[in-house]
């Protein structure tokens, strides 16, 4: 019979088995696998080497590449990516919010109904926030609040000279308090106007327009103690305090001021 001869496979395991029983494991296997057809061992990335895998068989950390500017997309960075508020506002998060309200001018005082409020907002880069982003919002900014809420927390009345009241803000929610079109107002009928006389169609009697129902009104919101809280709702045409919202965006450096 032709002897048998142990193939090099076997050769390298029965020579680490022995390495393992005299203590020297690592070193044993370290040894055998330099020796595999020359490559280098390392536990860094070697040109044509064998790289050691860590004590959690991956792939040390040291291992895995950095591509170049790899924290930092053409030249900005995280922040500057994910958006940043514009000054005199809060970051709330996702979102920004002014941290008082918007100052009327003396011109501007008992015109700042919802209407007047949302093309503001608008006209400075944002928009009129809802009722549930104030609630959100009230363990951060200072909202308007009762006149026993805390000053520290909140905008409050302090000045007697002119009557102590409890303040509230305006929300972009809306309710109604009637159903069909009476709850978002009327166009009226404007002077001139004529009906179709193909189908026979009368002329319509000129109405005033009712573009501020009282049906349609907006949910204010106030401190509460930061907690936040509702404070019933008011006609869209009624004047209130208020204060815009601004997305977070690129070099946020400041709101529009046309």
């Amino acid at each position: 019979m032709r002897r048998l001869r142990p193939s090099p496979a076997m050769v390298v395991a029965l020579v680490a088995l022995v390495f393992s029983l005299t203590g020297a494991a690592d070193a044993a296997r370290h040894a055998i696998v330099s020796a595999i057809a020359g490559h280098p061992v390392s536990t860094k990335p070697v040109a044509g080497g064998i790289l050691v895998l860590g004590h959690n068989h991956k792939f040390p950390a040291s291992a895995i590449p950095t591509v170049a500017n790899a924290k930092r997309l053409d030249g900005k960075t995280p922040e500057q990516i994910g958006g940043t508020c514009p000054p005199d506002t809060a970051d709330i998060g996702t979102w920004c919010l002014e941290t008082s309200p918007y100052p009327l001018s003396n011109a501007e005082k008992g015109r700042n109904n919802f209407i007047f409020a949302s093309k503001t907002c608008e006209r400075e880069g944002g928009y009129l926030p809802s009722a549930a982003q104030l609630l959100g919002a009230a363990e951060i900014v200072k909202l308007e609040s009762v006149i026993k809420d805390d000053e520290d927390t909140a905008t409050i009345d302090t000045d007697p000279k002119y009557g102590l009241k409890d303040e509230r803000e305006m929300s972009s929610t809306l309710v109604t308090t009637e159903p069909g079109s009476r709850a978002a107002g009327f166009e009226g009928v404007s002077e001139g106007a004529t009906g179709d006389p193909g189908q026979g169609q009368g002329n319509p009697v000129p109405l005033p327009a009712e573009p501020y129902p009282e049906t349609l009104q907006y949910v204010t919101v106030y401190s509460n103690f930061t907690k936040g809280g509702f404070a019933g709702a008011q006609p869209v045409s009624e004047p209130q305090n208020f204060r815009c919202a601004y997305n977070l965006s690129q070099g946020a450096q400041f709101k529009n001021s046309e």
